[in-house]
C-alpha cells in the first residue's frame, strides 16, 4: 500500500490505522502483522528520517500537514490515528 492509496477525503480512523501499519511496516522492513499499533514508533527503529518520511505521505494522503516532532508526542499508531482523525477546521 502505498501513500497515494488512500482517498482525498477523510477516511476512517480504523483506514488511517490500517494504512500507517502499512506504512510503518514498509519503513521498518517488517510485516504488517509484526506492527502492534500501541507499541512506540520507536521501538520498531523509526528514527528522524523515517518520521520525515511518514510525515510526507500523511501530508500527501490526508492533506495534513505534520511536523515529525508530533511522532514522538504522540508516539503510537493508535495515537497518531486519533489526532488525525480528528476534524479539522479548514
Amino acid at each position: 500500500m502505498s501513500a497515494s492509496d488512500l482517498p482525498t477525503t477523510r477516511p476512517t480512523p480504523e483506514k488511517i490505522r490500517s494504512w500507517l501499519v502499512e506504512r510503518v511496516a514498509y519503513y521498518a522492513q517488517l510485516p504488517a502483522e509484526e506492527i502492534d499499533a500501541d507499541v512506540p514508533l520507536a521501538h520498531y527503529g523509526l528514527d528522524s528520517v523515517y518520521a520525515f518520511a511518514l510525515c510526507g505521505d500523511i501530508e500527501d494522503s490526508l492533506g495534513v500537514v505534520v511536523e515529525p516532532v508530533l511522532l514522538w508526542d504522540v508516539d503510537t499508531i493508535t495515537a497518531l490515528t486519533a489526532h488525525l482523525a480528528e476534524p479539522t477546521s479548514d
